[in-house]
């Protein structure tokens, strides 16, 4: 399933950077941006089948060193109001630690006391529609709906038993996001999508300070939070993800 959505992001960039060839007469803008992070685990509580499974901490288990994460963006304006935006964004966290009491997790049984591999994953691919409603002088405005594909993995191993959770599911969130411009070559850019029900809850944002030494090159650096989980009749899962990251953006 991930190779098959990879495959499809990879088609969806494709697409939009040969419908904006600079050959067309009147292109849209176009901008790719990289984004490099370290993240640490804030939070991450675990709890696989819910009634049956125990309560369990990633994070009291593996600790939260820093973990190296990215992702991928390409954006299109096709007028003044209309645009949208393709991400692919990777995301692991493994680690190794020692249980203080037995687990139960996922039908697999974990005794205390021996070394454990944990396994986090939360990659995600996501299409948004952005209208922009408001553009002045400093500040410009646009709020969208982000199709957001989360490809999740939770798993545990210690010798002789390994056990795993998964999930691959379409959520909506909206989306929102502001541009403000601080001086001629420096704007600070807050951008968020989100959702919440009473099954569970999403938030993926970033505040970011952007400096742009040309026209086509910005490079920027800020923080990144991702927030959120799910609490159904089959995973019980909440994490909290802080990222300290720099990107660089390359407009068309």
């Amino acid at each position: 399933m991930a190779s098959s959505l990879r495959r499809l992001v990879l088609i969806g960039l494709l697409t939009l950077t040969a419908a904006v060839s600079p050959a067309r007469a009147q292109a849209p803008a176009v901008v790719v941006s990289a984004e490099g992070a370290a993240l640490w685990l804030a939070r991450n509580d675990v709890r696989i089948p819910p009634e049956t499974g125990t309560p369990f901490s990633i994070v009291d288990l593996i600790g939260n060193d820093a973990t190296p994460a990215w992702r991928a963006e390409v954006a299109v304006n096709f007028n003044d109001k209309h645009g949208v935006r393709l991400t692919y964004a990777p995301l692991e966290v493994t680690g190794t630690g020692v249980p203080a009491v037995p687990i139960s997790f996922a039908g697999g049984a974990f005794a205390a006391g021996t070394p454990t591999d944990a396994t986090y994953n939360f990659s995600s691919y996501r299409a948004t529609y952005r209208y922009r409603f408001f553009a002045g002088d400093r500040w410009t405005w646009r709020v969208g709906v982000t199709g957001f594909v989360r490809d999740a993995r939770v798993a545990l191993a210690q010798p002789g038993v390994t056990a795993e959770d998964t999930d691959v599911g379409l959520v909506p969130l909206l989306h929102v996001d502001t541009e403000v411009r601080l001086a001629d070559r420096w704007r600070l850019v807050i951008d968020g999508d989100a959702s919440a029900a009473p099954q569970g809850r999403a938030i993926d944002a970033i505040a970011r300070v952007e400096w742009s030494p040309s026209r086509r090159l910005g490079l920027s650096a800020g923080y990144r939070v991702i927030e959120g989980g799910a609490d159904v009749d089959t995973v019980y899962n909440f994490a909290w993800l802080n990222f300290a990251v720099a990107g660089v953006h390359v407009r068309f």
